[in-house]
């Protein structure tokens, strides 16, 4: 392709400059939380102050932010001023704010380098969500194409970095393109892969599914053709990315022996969500939704799949399940649903597996997870969306939230009581009566509506983030040895970490802004709310009171996890052998202990 047809009729002055000025504005608000910045407050009006911070170099930041809660703030855009040496800084605003923070002591010139690479990936996708659907549109989009809606990550500020994709790799791969796509398939010896499934799922019923009867016959004639027994292979699909950037140079030693063999294309097209390596299947939605890895670097981890959790997901999904369905709050009250992640495969590196500590992107190249689908789900009348695009504000401004409240035909503030009584309890259940949390941030949960109001919820991804208390509980000492290895297990604190920080400040302080501008619920509204249907939870289960002690969710405070300052300042790009894990900086004052504090006064 010559460069003269690349379509660039997204890049105007004009976009950038509004994208520019939006990641500026959460740069700082977010840096503000993190205390990456200090700002002095300058004067207090009265609904916001006027803050300013000056940078190593003498630029100063001028800007008028609410105080909220959970220690946070709402910067609001239109006021921001930068200026240096007397005279205003008007373009590419938000890199300028990184050029200050590069001078601080604390960021290495490299972090500070690769950091802009990400940053400027994060505007040009900006500058391709601009002047999209609007609200009211979104409302009644399907599941998969409302993902492709969506913005990205709400609190990490670099989050569309896709580090990995040049600008083609994203005009065809990134899920706001929605790009339908075919997924590729590779035949994989036997003897370098490992199938594991819930134990009333065998392969050959996996595959009559997912590539049907026509298809698994031809697989099989392209492999006798070459000499080859089909029995001795399993089937897996393959992102196209993936094949070109990660199978093909790093498996060649497979490739020259036929321990992995090309098949070609599956006749079904996807779409990507907006994790970008997981897929959902739009030529026939019953089928599985199919997650990847892909080993591009996104917000904090490369997107590949660990293979130890990739091979134990299945019993994962029969814990849950089993929890769930063995409980008649959580099954006939709750009604909470459950999208089990049925089947996997894996295939390890022979090189990189061998290592001591090798980098972990390394170690989750090769294999497929396959998930139940959210339609097999969903029940006659309802529609689902992540919880995640609650949060969307279209180009007008107006806020999705609002147009299904507008369906709903609800009081904005019965709209906020259904969804929490939609949301915790089944989440609040899982934490105290059995020591289990999930991850319930935006992507892992699904919220379920019924003309516009929330009725339930579903979860998700199993795989990476089902966690379990340390404690020695009667519910957890069913685990396997298997599952034990594998779960994290945390500590009391740690482990409501994950509802506080994953869903309440991940989620639900941005929430909680966007229903105060666009709905007129006050955030102590909002945050009363959440306080009472804890509290309501707690009436009905007294004999679990011990445990809401210890998993005490309305403490005065919280450590705070920084998810920025790990990229900028503790982590960096590191290329280590595990994960990195949030950043703790401090403590955060807890919404649910001051709401209680100020009813009172």
């Amino acid at each position: 392709m010559k460069i003269t047809d690349t379509n660039l009729t997204v890049f105007t002055k004009e976009r950038w400059n509004k994208a520019n000025n939006q990641l500026l504005a959460k740069m700082l608000e977010e840096f503000m939380y993190e205390n990456i910045i200090t700002p002095h407050e300058v004067k207090v009006n009265e609904e916001s102050s006027l803050y300013e911070w000056k940078d190593p170099r003498g630029i100063v930041y001028r800007f008028e932010a609410k105080k909220r809660l959970f220690d946070s703030y709402e910067v609001l855009v239109e006021t921001i001023y930068i200026e240096e040496n007397n005279m205003l800084i008007n373009s590419s605003r938000a890199l300028q704010l990184l050029i200050s923070l590069s001078d601080l002591d604390e960021m290495s010139f490299s972090t500070a380098g690769h950091l802009a690479k990400e940053y400027m990936h994060t505007l040009v996708a900006d500058l391709h969500l601009q002047e999209r659907l609007s609200a009211d549109e979104l409302a009644n989009l399907d599941y998969a194409e409302l993902e492709g809606e969506m913005t990205g990550h709400p609190w990490i500020t670099y989050n569309k970095g896709r580090i990995g994709f040049n600008y083609n790799d994203y005009m065809k791969f990134a899920p706001e393109q929605k790009q339908k796509i075919q997924l590729s398939w590779i035949a994989v010896s036997k003897t370098v892969s490992s199938f594991h499934s819930l134990t009333s799922l065998q392969f050959q019923q996996v595959m009559e599914q997912e590539l049907g009867e026509k298809t698994v016959e031809v697989f099989e004639n392209q492999l006798q053709e070459k000499g080859l027994q089909p029995a001795d292979y399993y089937y897996l699909p393959v992102h196209e990315w993936q094949w070109k950037n990660m199978i093909i140079p790093l498996y060649a030693h497979y490739l020259a022996e036929n321990l992995i063999v090309p098949m070609g294309e599956g006749d079904d097209y996807y779409l990507p969500q907006q994790s970008i390596r997981t897929f959902v299947n739009t030529t026939n939605r019953n089928k599985y939704h199919v997650k990847l890895p892909m080993s591009i670097l996104n917000t904090l981890v490369y997107r590949g799949l660990p293979s130890e959790r990739t091979v134990i997901a299945p019993q994962v999904t029969k814990h849950i399940k089993d929890i769930r369905d063995n409980d008649s709050f959580l099954r006939d009250i709750c009604k909470v649903g459950l999208l089990g992640e049925v089947a996997t495969l894996n295939v390890d590196h022979p090189t990189f597996a061998a290592m001591k500590d090798a980098p972990y992107q390394y170690l989750e190249m090769l294999g497929v997870v396959w998930r139940e689908s959210i339609y097999q789900e969903l029940e006659e009348g309802e529609q689902a969306i992540t919880l995640a695009a609650l949060l969307h504000v279209d180009s007008k401004g107006k806020a999705l939230v609002s147009s299904y409240i507008e369906q709903s035909a609800l009081s904005a503030s019965q709209w906020v009581e259904a969804l929490m009584s939609a949301t915790l309890p089944p989440l609040l259940h899982y934490l105290y009566q059995y020591g289990t949390v999930f991850s319930p941030h935006g992507q892992n949960t699904v919220l379920v509506l019924k003309e516009g109001k929330p009725v339930r919820i579903i979860m998700k991804d199993f795989v990476d983030d089902v966690n379990i208390s340390d404690q020695s509980f009667k519910e957890l000492q069913s685990l396997t040895p298997e599952l034990k290895a594998v779960l994290r297990s945390e500590k009391p604190d740690g482990l409501t970490q994950f509802i506080l920080t994953g869903l309440f400040i991940c989620h639900f302080r941005y929430l909680a802004k966007v229903l105060e501008n666009k709905e007129g619920i006050s955030e102590y509204q909002f945050w009363n709310s959440v306080r009472s249907e804890i509290l309501e939870y707690q009436k009905q289960f007294p004999k679990l009171q011990e445990r809401f002690e210890l998993f005490d969710l309305l403490r005065p405070s919280v450590t705070k996890l920084a998810l920025n300052r790990n990229r900028m300042f503790d982590y960096g790009y590191n290329d280590g052998e595990d994960r990195p894990h949030a950043s703790e900086h401090g403590e955060v004052r807890n919404a649910l202990h001051e709401v209680a504090v100020i009813k009172q006064v």
